[in-house]
């Protein structure tokens, strides 16, 4: 799973970093709303960890803006405002759960499970890539209208890069998001399950739709 902590606070930015990191997740941290709203657009993230109040722009007007941009991130914001209307607001304003500092690590990893487990933010029902249709709902891949066999990881691994078609996505990300592995630099798996898919989604007489990006990751490749 890929992290954005957007918090000001260096103490508690670095905590969040060292912890999240530590329980196998993939962490990048800003340090206040403009720079962390543009990370979001930039790059694709499954959740982001949002202080309310930031230097620059607020945590309410970035999520506000992520929601009216439909960036498909989920939002965990986090604040020292406890109050119900606080909460109310902050919910209201776009986010997909709220905690209060101080708070419990072991609570926000149960939030961050609990929120990845309902999901927050909708995705396409069909994802295209090339004569590649994936629909994810129907669990369904096909080929200039062919249906393919994938086993479930091929799908995961196909979906993940299909959502994030056009940009690149790190090893260590798709160990994340489609095996839920910590940093592990000796395994091959990723490379394997790539060689796998282009062997049912390419066509002998074009380029792969999977393109290495060498000593970085993959990229999904429209077309």
């Amino acid at each position: 799973m890929n992290i954005l902590v957007v918090e000001d606070d260096r103490r508690i930015a670095s905590f969040l970093e060292r912890g999240l990191a530590a329980e196998g997740y993939h962490v990048s941290v800003e340090r206040d709303g403009r720079d962390g709203l543009e990370r979001i657009r930039a790059d694709s993230f499954d959740l982001v960890i949002l202080d309310r109040m930031l230097p620059y722009i607020d945590g309410m007007e970035v999520c506000r803006v992520i929601r009216e941009e439909n960036l498909p991130t989920l939002i965990l914001m986090l604040t020292a405002k406890d109050s119900l209307q606080d909460k109310i607001e902050g919910l209201k304003g776009g986010a997909d759960d709220y905690i209060s500092k101080p708070f419990a690590f072991d609570e926000l990893l149960a939030r961050i499970v609990a929120l990845r487990r309902r999901g927050g933010t909708e995705q396409p029902k069909l994802l295209r890539a090339g004569d590649i249709v994936l629909d994810a709902a129907a669990h369904r891949v096909s080929k200039a209208g062919t249906p393919l066999q994938l086993t479930l990881k091929e799908f995961e691994l196909l979906a993940y890069l299909m959502v994030n078609a056009d940009k690149v996505v790190s090893r260590q990300r798709l160990l994340s998001s489609v095996w839920d592995y910590g940093y592990d630099p000796g395994t091959k798996i990723v490379d394997v399950y790539i060689r796998y898919l282009r062997k049912k989604i390419d066509s002998a007489d074009a380029p792969s739709l999977i393109q290495t990006i060498r000593g970085v990751g993959y990229m999904m490749t429209r077309q």
